[in-house]
């Protein structure tokens, strides 16, 4: 199976890591496997308990859809700790990343898309 690795932007800032999101649900759709590493404040797409309002979209319910369907997901451990956030904040199935794994995902990847 294809390895892709995603990449991606701030959450909620611009339609960006939204946009990411959907392409890694499409890419499942298509069976490939997807992983995300979450960067800067991309971080915050991770977080447990994320109240958007009526009819705009819900990132933390995009991530728990891909985790649910096989994709691996981590957050920058350099990043959370920037910005104050533990890993008891993280979604269930996110894992504190470090920046060797984002070495080790992009060298192993065919593919690495960033938004």
């Amino acid at each position: 199976m294809e390895k892709i690795t995603i990449i991606n932007d701030p959450p909620y800032g611009t339609e960006k890591v939204w946009n990411a999101l959907r392409c890694a649900q499409a890419l499942c759709v298509i069976q490939t496997e997807i992983r995300i590493f979450l960067l800067a404040d991309a971080i915050f797409c991770a977080k447990k308990g994320q109240t958007t309002p009526t009819g705009y979209y819900n990132l933390e319910n995009m991530l728990k859809e891909l985790i649910g369907r096989g994709a691996k997901v981590k957050a920058c451990g350099t990043c959370m700790k920037a910005r104050g956030m533990n890993t008891e904040e993280l979604l269930e199935g996110v894992e504190f990343g470090k920046m060797l794994d984002l070495a080790n995902w992009t060298k192993e990847s065919q593919k690495v898309i960033t938004f």
